[in-house]
């Protein structure tokens, strides 16, 4: 089953194209990464999945049903622009948003009491959040976002200006989620947080999904049959004849292959001529180079 299902999703803003017929389904229980550069029109999807603006055409399915004003409770957001009331205590910030989502007051007490346990931050209840550190706003922005426990986890740069010890405290808590069956959609510049999290990814530029699939459909997709070879002793001396050597040295030699079965005749080869090989490894692009190749410039790290 598909939590969400896009097709031919279409905003304008006056004569600028934000979203220009975009279709992708995000499967339940995974993690989607949905890339892109500044302007690529990320924001404006989450907005119209979120329901805080409306597509001009296109459908979009939550979990079967077309998308209503109902879905929002099921659907948790966290902006990359935080936004929490500055001169509400931590206790009364949690709560009113927890019942702004559907929880009774019952309810929500206890999921106040079983997440500031879990983050051991019960002494900071009665705080204002004005007074709290940035690392410290953001584990209360993470704790509204989650604590009506949401089919769709929709998370926007969700380690931005974090400590790295805060970036763990939070990671863990997504992969607990992930493990307990919440789709995630995680939405982020950083191509090597994708790699670490995702298994899935649609590539948005221009307003436009122009890649999409499982992470490692995708880097098989793009792969150049490039092989990193760690040997012992000499390489036959004619080898130059049989591949195109990227770089080498005294230990190991990249180079770059036809095919698969190329691949093996070219190992079979150098056992034959007395090279000790110790590892022959395929070297996969990275998300970040396919990023490069596809959108062109720099991906923002």
């Amino acid at each position: 089953m598909n939590v969400l299902e896009l097709k031919d999703v279409r905003k304008t803003y006056q004569e600028h194209v934000a979203c220009n017929n975009i279709s992708f389904d995000i499967p339940e229980g995974k993690i989607f990464g949905l890339l892109g550069p500044n302007g690529a029109g990320k924001t404006s999807l989450i907005r119209i999945i979120t329901t805080i603006t409306r597509a001009d055409s296109g459908s979009i399915l939550f979990r079967g049903e077309p998308l209503n004003s109902t879905h929002p409770s099921q659907i948790g957001y966290m902006a990359e622009e935080r936004g929490l009331y500055k001169k509400m205590k931590v206790e009364e910030q949690i709560t009113y948003l927890a019942r702004l989502k559907g929880l009774t007051k019952k309810e929500a007490k206890k999921e106040l009491g079983y997440w500031l346990e879990k983050f051991n931050i019960q002494d900071w209840r009665s705080k204002k959040v004005e007074e709290l550190s940035k690392g410290m706003q953001q584990k209360i922005q993470f704790i509204t976002t989650v604590i009506h426990k949401p089919k769709l986890l929709i998370l926007d740069e969700p380690f931005s200006g974090l400590d790295p010890v805060n970036a763990n405290l939070i990671g863990d808590e997504i992969d607990e989620l992930h493990k307990q069956g919440t789709t995630i959609l995680f939405s982020t510049h950083r191509m090597e947080q994708v790699e670490q999290i995702c298994e899935h990814i649609v590539l948005i530029n221009k307003g436009t999904n122009v890649l999409s699939g499982s992470v490692s459909d995708i880097k098989a997709q793009f792969k150049e049959f490039l092989f990193e070879v760690s040997y012992r002793g000499a390489l036959p001396n004619n080898i130059e004849e049989h591949i195109t050597i990227i770089s080498q040295d005294a230990s190991k030699v990249v180079v770059k292959l036809r095919d698969v079965e190329h691949a093996n005749n070219f190992l079979k080869y150098l056992l034959h001529h007395g090279t000790i090989v110790t590892a022959f490894n395929e070297i996969l692009p990275t998300l970040n180079e396919i990023f490069i190749k596809i959108v062109g410039g720099k991906s923002d790290e």
